[in-house]
């Protein structure tokens, strides 16, 4: 209703919940992120505004480099992930796999834990002294490696294709199954018709997944650093120019973020571009019907989905078995205890209770602040519901290791002194994390009738009471998926926490690190099994109150 002539204006509720969410976002994502872009064009070779770090970038080798092996890693596992997920997702969907249920769960869960825990079993079973390497080696054959490109790529193949599969097999389920029946019925193959019909309508959804494929690649650190022996990718050396004690260069650090940066934002406008091209519109009226196989053809299409899912989930397997394995300086199997255990809750228990007291902080800010901004998004929509929107989702595109860049040059001189303080490590966990809890609660608040709202308004109930009455207890379900998914993250997060980490606020994933790097493979495993026992019991919660219909955003 518009305000009267005359009528003085005074701001409500939900002006200030605006007014916060920009100031706190700009504060956090918009003013760290202008301090990267001010570092990168000033240098301590050069006085004054210059684009010496971006001159150097592009006319050495080394600095160059490592954006090109970036890319192809990056374009080769986007590749590779929808080769494999695309498929699983349509067989899925179409066919009547035995134990499907427990299979979708599987994806989900290996997609959980952090690419870095993959790249360490996968150390433990394909490296040089590794299980699948002594088994080669006594067959008188010469094992793959686990290292390099090709490792690199296999590990973030195994871990990002549930993205593909999670979008993909949403969307085939959503088909209207009449336009495959039109076209079966002009006479076209089931071949043709899967490519000509229904890939191009789900089109948007496999996009979708890789570009969070292509971003989740391009930002992590853990695994190329574990695997990449020489191999460098631009957030190895993002993080070799800011925290190298030999040649620390944050003038330089903060240029490679600002390409960094660049290369997802040109990934988001290619992804519109191509969506924009087309109209995708369509009813769902008549849902496809699984089609039911029997003997040796459900066997043969089971099969490769049981072997990939096998492959994808075995790094949980691996740390919880090795987690149990005492070895002796050399690396002799000393037992089966819980030596290793007893290890890590008399030596890191600081940090596993870091992990777990920051996580439920930012869980608990990202539960509240999803639900407001949620609301707004929908609700309240406008400039000022825009401009929100691009604050929250803007961390999308900016690696955890480049925003503990920004989050330290920030808030490492005064009148804001946060760096070193457990402070900090919550507020990258709540502005990297956020964005999945607000996907989830405005794809759940679009699907609530208005009418429920209106009728307690009706009835003589204010509307800030009925909000928080009736829309955000029934907006519940829907937080509370992407919830788990922020705080499952939050718990394996190790891209900005490796940055902005002091000795008293270390968490299991940074412990859990260098523990690997100095070789201490029981500890490591321990604390792996650590994060993926929580992670799975995070999602079998959420799976109960949500009745299985859990959704990755």
């Amino acid at each position: 209703m518009k305000q009267r002539l005359g009528q003085k204006w005074r701001p409500d509720f939900w002006f200030w919940v605006k007014f916060l969410v920009i100031a706190s976002m700009c504060l956090f994502i918009v003013y760290p992120f202008y301090n990267i872009i001010t570092k990168s064009i000033f240098s301590d070779k050069v006085e004054g505004v210059t684009l010496y770090n971006f001159i150097r970038f592009f006319s050495k080798p080394y600095y160059y480099q490592p954006l090109i092996r970036s890319l192809v890693v990056c374009s080769v596992t986007v590749l590779t992930s929808t080769l494999i997920g695309v498929p699983i997702a349509y067989v899925m969907t179409r066919y009547n796999v035995p134990g499907k249920t427990l299979v979708h769960i599987l994806i989900i869960m290996s997609l959980m834990s952090p690419p870095f825990i993959g790249a360490y079993s996968w150390i433990i079973l394909a490296g040089r002294n590794g299980i699948v390497a002594k088994m080669f080696t006594a067959l008188g054959l010469e094992a793959p490696t686990i290292y390099g490109k090709g490792g690199i790529i296999f590990v973030f193949t195994m871990h990002l294709f549930p993205y593909v599969y999670l979008y993909t097999s949403g969307a085939m389920n959503s088909i209207d199954s009449s336009l495959e029946e039109a076209a079966e019925n002009l006479g076209m193959s089931k071949l043709k018709r899967i490519w000509t019909v229904t890939l191009p309508v789900i089109l948007p959804s496999i996009l979708a997944g890789c570009v969070m494929v292509f971003m989740t690649c391009l930002a992590d650190f853990g695994t190329p650093m574990l695997l990449g022996e020489g191999y460098t990718v631009l957030p190895v050396l993002v993080y070799n120019e800011y925290m190298s004690e030999s040649a620390t260069n944050p003038y330089m650090a903060s240029a490679l973020s600002v390409v960094i940066v660049t290369c997802s934002l040109a990934i988001l406008l290619f992804q519109k571009m191509v969506i924009d091209k087309r109209n995708y519109m369509m009813s769902s009226l008549r849902p496809p019907q699984e089609t039911k196989l029997r003997g040796l053809r459900r066997f043969l299409v089971s099969l490769p989905i049981y072997l990939v899912v096998f492959v994808a989930f075995l790094p949980q397997i691996v740390v919880i078995c090795q987690s149990f394995v005492e070895r002796s300086f050399s690396g002799v199997v000393k037992g089966i205890n819980l030596k290793n255990y007893q290890i890590i809750s008399a030596r890191l228990a600081t940090n596993i209770r870091n992990t777990y007291v920051f996580s439920l902080i930012a869980i608990a800010f990202i539960i509240v602040v999803g639900i407001l901004v949620s609301y707004i998004l929908v609700r309240k929509k406008g400039k000022i519901a825009t401009l929100i929107d691009t604050l929250v989702m803007f961390p999308y595109v900016i690696p955890g290791s480049v925003l503990g860049i920004g989050l330290i040059i920030a808030f490492n001189r005064k009148p804001m002194v946060l760096v070193g303080t457990a402070s900090i490590m919550i507020i990258s966990y709540v502005i990297r994390k956020l964005p999945y809890t607000v996907r989830s609660g405005t794809a759940f608040l679009y699907q609530m009738d208005p009418f429920i709202e209106e009728a307690s308004i009706n009835l003589g109930v204010s509307p800030l009471k009925t909000f928080f009455t009736v829309t955000a207890r029934m907006m519940l379900p829907g937080i509370m998926s992407g919830a788990v998914i922020s705080w499952i993250t939050c718990i394996n997060e190790l891209s900005s926490s490796i940055m902005l980490y002091s000795g008293k606020t270390s968490t299991i994933a940074i412990a859990i690190y260098q523990e690997v790097m100095h070789m201490s493979d029981g500890p490591a495993s321990a604390l792996a099994t650590i994060l993926t026992v929580s992670s799975i019991v995070s999602l079998l919660i959420v799976f109960r109150l949500t009745k299985g219909k859990v959704k990755i955003v």
